[in-house]
């Protein structure tokens, strides 16, 4: 091979091996987030809202007396309950848990124990809401007959 041959393909070669600029990289998506925009009942970020905790006894564990498990409520009766006095008051979202409670009356042996669904509802701490909580537990004891449904609540931000 001639020297101007070598040369040729030495700079033949070298010219195959040159690399292309860098491609454009693309444009950095945004920063991920997991809230909403612009839904008034479903805010990115809000302060005075209360997480509102009631606390339902829906029968006695088992074991209970024969009298006390006729008046367990179904789980029929709980999400009729669910439907007609807590959804059309609270039609945005709720939650609920199945859970045990026991207590022990004063002088009592041994502590009354009851399957209970916890209803979880986040909401503005306004008069109405707070009224629309009331109504719940009243029509609660009218239905059933129980003597109260416990009301916890607590300050919260929420973020949708």
């Amino acid at each position: 091979m001639t020297s101007h041959a070598f040369l040729l393909a030495l700079v033949l070669a070298a010219t195959g091996c040159a690399t292309a600029a860098p491609a454009a990289q693309p444009a950095a998506p945004p920063p991920a987030t997991a809230t909403l925009q612009g839904d008034a009942a479903r805010p990115d970020a809000a302060a005075g809202w209360v997480r509102s905790e009631l606390y339902f006894g829906v029968g006695e564990e088992s074991g209970a007396s024969e009298r006390r498990q006729t008046d367990a409520i179904s789980e029929a009766q709980w999400r009729d309950f669910l439907d007609t006095q807590v959804t059309p008051r609270f039609p945005d979202g709720l939650t609920v848990f199945d859970a045990y409670g026991q207590w022990l009356f004063r002088g009592a042996a041994e502590p009354n124990r009851l399957r209970t669904k916890v209803l979880v509802v986040l909401h503005e701490n306004t008069p109405q809401r707070r009224a629309d909580i009331e109504a719940i537990r009243l029509a609660w004891k009218q239905a059933t007959g129980h003597q109260s449904v416990l009301w916890a609540q607590q300050a919260v931000d929420v973020s949708f």
